[in-house]
C-alpha cells in the first residue's frame, strides 16, 4: 500500500510546536478592517492553538 499523502494546503497552514500541538492564524483578520478595533485587529495578528476537538483532524491531513 503506497504511503498516505499530506494535505498541502494543511501544512502551509499548520506549524507543529515542539510538545507536538499546533499552531494556526487567527481568523477574521482579511476584509471588512474598518468596523473592527486597533486592539481586536492587533490580537488578531498572533497565532493560536488548534482546539482539542480539531487536533485529531490536523494531524491525520499532516501525516
Amino acid at each position: 500500500m503506497p504511503k498516505m499523502k499530506s494535505n498541502r494546503g494543511a501544512k502551509k497552514s499548520f506549524k507543529v510546536t515542539a510538545s507536538g500541538k499546533f499552531k494556526r492564524k487567527s481568523a477574521y483578520k482579511s476584509h471588512i478592517l474598518t468596523s473592527k478595533s486597533t486592539k481586536r485587529k492587533r490580537k488578531l495578528r498572533r497565532t493560536t492553538e488548534v482546539s482539542k476537538a480539531e487536533h485529531k483532524r490536523v494531524k491525520i491531513m499532516l501525516q
